[in-house]
């Protein structure tokens, strides 16, 4: 049983990377398409219950957001990988502007989420962690975790 986590402001690759590597194996918990946390809670406890592999892809930008679910995914076995997608903040405002404007994000939201940004670490209960950064052509660079 797989748990990953994404980590990362808003607009660096996460959806994409998820659509790339794990959509044919993984379940995606998002509050992009759940909308509400108690939906997202429903999900994850489903996930949970039911043992099923899956990503979170949200931006997780502190610990205490990511600890809502590697508490849970550790306490039912899961092996936690998180993923932490690094971009400057203007590359990342610069990317969102080229989405279709129905999933823009605000510009102050991309600022915002990058001042409460903090990295993960394993002692917050990962087993592994990778970097994961966009290259000049467009494909993703995936290294292991240096912190």
């Amino acid at each position: 049983m797989q748990a990953i986590i994404f980590c990362g402001i808003q607009a660096t690759g996460k959806s994409t990377f998820y659509r790339q590597f794990f959509f044919n194996s993984h379940i995606r918990i998002s509050m992009d398409l759940l909308r509400t946390r108690h939906r997202e809670q429903r999900m994850l406890e489903l996930c949970l219950d039911t043992q099923a592999r899956f990503v979170v892809d949200n931006t997780n930008p502190t610990a205490a957001d990511r600890q809502r679910y590697i508490g849970p995914a550790r306490q039912a076995g899961y092996h936690v990988v998180g993923y932490f997608f690094q971009s400057a903040t203007q590359a990342a405002v610069a990317r969102n502007r080229n989405r279709p404007l129905e999933e823009q994000v605000p510009d102050r939201g991309i600022f915002g989420t990058r001042a409460r940004l903090e990295l993960p670490a394993y002692p917050e209960g990962f087993d592994e962690l990778h970097h994961v950064r966009i290259a000049p052509d467009g494909t993703f660079v995936v290294e292991p975790w240096q912190p």
